[in-house]
C-alpha cells in the first residue's frame, strides 16, 4: 500500500463524539442486550442513567445491583415520569408500540431493533411518533462500529471509486437460545440479525431497487424459523451486493466467517465482525484495505461491533437533541425503509424461485 493511501484510510472516522450535557437516561428492558451492551457502554461514558424498568422485576433489580443504578421503577407510568429523561426502549419487537404511546410528547427515544415485526408494525411505530412528536431512531448501531464508521468516511471522501461489489459472509453457529423470546417467531434470521447488514449496506450504498431472497429452517433447530438466508439486493447493471447466511455451520471454527467485503475502482475492504464468532465473547473485529493491485494492509481499530458500536446510537441521539448534531442516524423516518427491504426480503422467500421452464 503506498504511504499517501495508507495514511488516509489509517486516519479515518472510528467514533462518534460525545455529547457534552447527556441527559439522564431510563431504560425500559432489563434483558441480555442491555445486560451485556447497554448498561456497559453507559457506564463506561459516564452516562448518567436515571434507573430501569422491566416486567420482570427480578431482572431489573439484577441490572440495578450489577451497575450501580440509583432506582429501580415499579411501574412503567413511573418511569416515564422520569423529567427530561431520554428513554431506552429494549424490549420484544411486538412491544414497542404500546410502550411508545404511554412516553411523555416530544420525548426522545433509542428504540431496539427491529422496528416491529413487520412493515405493519414499523408503520404504526412511524405514525406514534409523528402523532406524540417523539424524537426516535432505532438502534441499528452495526453502522457506529469503529470498522463500519471508518469505511462509511471512505466512502464519504471517495477512496474506493465507484462501488462495484459488496457481499456480506456470515458461516457460523449462531446460539438462537440465547434470546427466548426468539423461539417460534414466524421471522427470525432477517428480522432479527442480517436486518444489520440491509441497514448497513443501505447507508452505504443507497436504496436498492428491487431483491431476490430465499430463507430455509434447519432440520436441528426445530424451534426457529429461518436460520439461513441468501439475498440479493439489486443495485442496477454495475452493483453486485449479496448476502449469505449460515447461522447452522457446526464445524469447528477453520471455515467460520462473518464478514463485510466492498470493491470500488480504487481500493477495496474487508470488515470482520467478530462478534458473531463465540457469541457474545466474540473475536476482535478486523478492518483490511487495499488499493487496485496492492497488497493488504490492516487498519488499527479502537473497538469492535460489541461493545464500541453502542456508544454510537445515544450519542448521536443526545447530541441531535442539544443541536450538536445535524442528523439523526437511523431515525425512525429512515428506519422505515430498512423494514421495507426486511418485508421485500420475505415475500420474495414465499414466492420461491423463478420455475425452471420445461425442456424437451
Amino acid at each position: 500500500m503506498t504511504t499517501e493511501i495508507s495514511e488516509r484510510f489509517a486516519d479515518l472516522r472510528q467514533s462518534w463524539p460525545r455529547p457534552s450535557a447527556p441527559r439522564p437516561i431510563v431504560v425500559i428492558g432489563a434483558g441480555s442486550i442491555v445486560r451485556d451492551a447497554h448498561l456497559p457502554i453507559y457506564q463506561r461514558l459516564g452516562f448518567p442513567v436515571a434507573g430501569i424498568f422491566d416486567l420482570k422485576a427480578d431482572a431489573a433489580r439484577e441490572r440495578a445491583k450489577a451497575f450501580s443504578l440509583p432506582r429501580v421503577f415499579n411501574s412503567l407510568d413511573e418511569a416515564v415520569a422520569t423529567p427530561d429523561a431520554v428513554f431506552d426502549v429494549a424490549i420484544p419487537p411486538q412491544n414497542i408500540a404500546a410502550v411508545l404511546e404511554r412516553l411523555p410528547s416530544a420525548s426522545a427515544v433509542l428504540i431496539q431493533k427491529p422496528m416491529g415485526r413487520d412493515l405493519a408494525d414499523a408503520q404504526r411505530i412511524v405514525a406514534i411518533c409523528r402523532e406524540r412528536r417523539l424524537i426516535a431512531k432505532i438502534n441499528f448501531q452495526l453502522r457506529f462500529a469503529p470498522n463500519m464508521l471508518a469505511i462509511k468516511d471512505a466512502l464519504e471522501h471517495g477512496l474506493f471509486g465507484e462501488i462495484l461489489d459488496l457481499e456480506v459472509r456470515i458461516n457460523l453457529h449462531t446460539p438462537w437460545n440465547y434470546w427466548a423470546f426468539l423461539k417460534g417467531v414466524p421471522r427470525l434470521e432477517v428480522l432479527m440479525h442480517s436486518i444489520h447488514y440491509l441497514d448497513l449496506v443501505r447507508s452505504f450504498l443507497g436504496e436498492p431497487r428491487g431483491v431476490y431472497c430465499r430463507g430455509v429452517r434447519h432440520p436441528e433447530m426445530p424451534d426457529y424459523s429461518d436460520t439461513r438466508t441468501s439475498i440479493i439486493l439489486d443495485y442496477g447493471d454495475v452493483v453486485r451486493c449479496s448476502l449469505t447466511l449460515n447461522h447452522a455451520h457446526r464445524f469447528g471454527n477453520r471455515y467460520a466467517m462473518s464478514q463485510l467485503k466492498i470493491e470500488g475502482t480504487r481500493a477495496a475492504a474487508i470488515a470482520k465482525m467478530g462478534v458473531n464468532l463465540n457469541y457474545p465473547a466474540g473475536q476482535p473485529d478486523v478492518l483490511e484495505v487495499a488499493p487496485t493491485d496492492s497488497d493488504w494492509s490492516a487498519i488499527a481499530l479502537r473497538g469492535s461491533w460489541f461493545l464500541e458500536a453502542f456508544e454510537g446510537p445515544m450519542a448521536n441521539l443526545q447530541r441531535f437533541i442539544a443541536g450538536e448534531d445535524k442528523v439523526l442516524i437511523s431515525g425512525v423516518e429512515d428506519a422505515i425503509k430498512t423494514m421495507a427491504v426486511v418485508e421485500a426480503c420475505y415475500e420474495s422467500s414465499a414466492k420461491r424461485g423463478t420455475p425452471i421452464p420445461p425442456v424437451e
